[in-house]
């Protein structure tokens, strides 16, 4: 198993599972949710959002695995498949060679690291094969430019081979430092987090480089863990992005999930300023209540309680929700949310997977940020594990769970397809401007059809999140193989 990231177990994976206390990773998340780094990723500096969407498991070249990622291009009418790119390691200009099991495309993180004005994109391929070391790792940049993302790219060489594998498992971008530069972070399987300063050269050169060290546990032979995943976002308003560092604590014999808040600050993050935040895989950080400070939303997807009994900490029975609001100090106050919660749509059901992924966007230009949420396990109508996404809305008390919530199924009048089993709808969602009215439009992830993976497209009508316009998005629409299992839209850009 590569990471969270890579749902490897498709039609038979349920809700993360946990045992003897610690998160089993064969059933893991996918792709960290958006940051407030930058509005929305915009590689050919059009003003309209686009969105990269990994297909790791697809075949290249006849080659199990290796991995592609598709660039949707934003448009007056949102995304689709007429405008895009896709790209593999076999792309002109891109570093490396497609092989099996590389995974390419296992993790992404955007913004303008060479400071052109257009963004970047780095991808990691945390089963690349480096000399002798299978699971080695890559992780390489492509440039943004008018044309968009064309495969031009440099490979961003691992400072520490033997010490590692899975190296680029876990990527976020931010200015960290306060210094106009976008930086980027690397996790692998070690506890040691890379970050690379902004102000890279053409060729890849990075204006510097340092370590930070949150207090999570390393990983050992078969157990990849390091960070599962890094969030990028301004909690405390300073200016400077802070990071949150989703990873299983050091200081118990169960290692259970704890997530770190690590401070951005003059001189970048302060590992030793960490502060331990709710439990967690997935995170997002948003200004929910439009008070100017990042708001960390946590996606916590597993039961309450192990198969043996065991009582799971910070957990509730089908999924929860932690909304911690930040403040000029950094992380307050926290809530949670689950679906029992207030009127939330659906009920707390053992194996429901809510929180399993979420995203933060403005759907009705507020200046609150909204919530999505999937649920991806949820039966329906006697549908196993066919999934589902709830939409809560922010406002200046924060996530609204009383009134104005939306829910989205395959079933649900207007939205492409129908309820089938273990098609795990909301296996990624994605809340961003594609179309360039200035309000957030909905992308949701599946594992349609056995692990193909398909993109569902629902756009925002200035104040809600509606069907009219939708569509979808099959892998064959975008030049990616079947063969195997490509799970597209199983990880999206942040």
């Amino acid at each position: 198993m590569l990471q969270h990231h890579l749902r490897l177990a498709l039609a038979t994976a349920t809700a993360a599972a946990l045992t003897g206390g610690l998160l089993g990773l064969t059933a893991t998340t996918a792709g960290a949710a958006d940051s407030t780094h930058v509005p929305f990723a915009d590689f050919n500096g059009d003003g309209i959002g686009d969105v990269v969407a990994s297909a790791h498991g697809a075949y290249v070249s006849g080659l199990k695995g290796a991995g592609q990622i598709v660039v949707l291009y934003g448009t007056a009418t949102g995304v689709g498949s007429a405008k895009r790119t896709t790209i593999s390691q076999n792309t002109s200009g891109v570093p490396g060679t497609a092989e099996a099991g590389d995974a390419f495309g296992g993790d992404t993180a955007y913004a303008d690291f060479n400071h052109d004005g257009y963004d970047d994109l780095a991808v990691s391929s945390p089963g690349e094969k480096v000399g002798s070391d299978t699971d080695g790792g890559a992780v390489a940049i492509l440039w943004g430019s008018k044309s968009g993302l064309t495969g031009k790219g440099v490979d961003l060489a691992d400072p520490a081979p033997t010490s590692h594998d899975f190296w680029g498992t876990a990527l976020a971008a931010g200015d960290f430092d306060g210094d106009g530069r976008a930086d980027l972070a690397v996790g692998s399987s070690a506890s040691t987090i890379y970050v690379y300063k902004g102000g890279f050269s053409t060729a890849g050169t990075p204006g510097g480089r340092y370590t930070v060290k949150p207090p999570i546990r390393t990983g050992s032979s078969g157990h990849p863990y390091g960070p599962l995943n890094l969030t990028a976002g301004d909690v405390n308003g300073d200016g400077r992005t802070d990071l949150v560092v989703d990873g299983f604590e050091t200081k118990t014999s169960y290692g259970w999930n704890t997530n770190y808040y690590l401070p951005g600050g003059t001189g970048g993050l302060k590992a030793t300023s960490a502060k331990a935040l709710k439990p967690g895989i997935i995170t997002a950080i948003g200004d929910v209540n439009g008070d100017g400070y990042g708001d960390i939303v946590t996606g916590a997807d597993w039961d309450n309680r192990t198969s043996d009994g065991t009582t799971v900490p910070d957990a509730a029975k089908g999924g929860k929700v932690s909304v911690t609001y930040g403040t000029a100090s950094g992380p307050g106050s926290t809530t949670g949310i689950t679906q029992d919660t207030g009127n939330v749509p659906g009920a707390s059901e053992t194996g429901d997977g809510f929180g399993w992924e979420l995203d933060l966007g403005d759907i009705n230009g507020d200046g609150c940020q909204d919530l999505v949420v999937s649920a991806p396990n949820e039966d329906l109508n006697g549908v196993t594990n066919t999934g589902m996404v709830t939409v809560l809305y922010g406002s200046a008390h924060g996530i609204d769970t009383t009134s104005g919530m939306q829910a989205f199924a395959q079933s649900t009048p207007g939205v492409p397809g129908d309820d089938e089993k273990y098609d795990l709808f909301g296996a990624d969602v994605k809340l961003d401007d594609f179309n360039g009215d200035g309000r957030a439009d909905l992308l949701v992830g599946s594992y349609e059809n056995s692990g193909d993976g398909q993109l569902t497209y629902l756009p925002s009508n200035g104040t809600r999140i509606t069907t009219t316009g939708g569509r979808w998005i099959a892998p064959g629409d975008v030049g990616v193989s079947t063969s195997g299992t490509p799970q597209l839209g199983a990880v999206f850009a942040d």
